[in-house]
């Protein structure tokens, strides 16, 4: 699993591939993680942060990344931490897709963080490839 951060006009584009297709969920939500943060503590700093569970539910793939990023953005408002070391699967069920996450929450008082705004869908994409699977997410920052 990897993910690009990749310039993008005004905004930040993350591109990510893996094998399946929650790993490359997982993939994105770490590039939007390292697209407000260029170093967190370890998971077993004082500092490093406690993990928590997200599920989304959407009803096209590209939905459901646009719903579960912009969930990791209102969890870092709300509980006020970055979410980072993202965990995903993505299966569907029935209509919909669901994506089952956990990510840990560091406090964003141990970091230096920049603010991503939103996602948007511009140039928005999730697609099979030979490989796994590959998605692009543009975020405004």
């Amino acid at each position: 699993m990897s993910f690009q951060l990749r310039d993008h006009t005004a905004d930040v584009a993350i591109e990510a591939e893996a094998e399946d297709l929650g790993a490359t969920f997982a993939a994105v939500a770490d590039g939007l993680a390292a697209a407000q943060c260029d170093e967190v503590p370890d998971a077993d700093a004082p500092d490093g942060g406690e993990r928590f569970a997200v599920e989304e539910r959407a009803e096209s793939r590209e939905a459901l990344l646009f719903d579960f990023l912009d969930r990791l953005i209102y969890e870092r408002d709300v509980r006020s931490v970055l979410p980072v070391d993202h965990e995903a699967t993505v299966a569907r069920d029935g209509e919909e897709w669901v994506v089952a996450a956990s990510a840990r929450g560091v406090p964003l008082s141990a970091v230096r963080a920049r603010e991503v705004k939103a996602v948007t869908y511009s140039e928005m994409a999730v697609e099979r490839t030979d490989d796994g699977w590959r998605a692009y997410v543009v975020v405004d920052v």
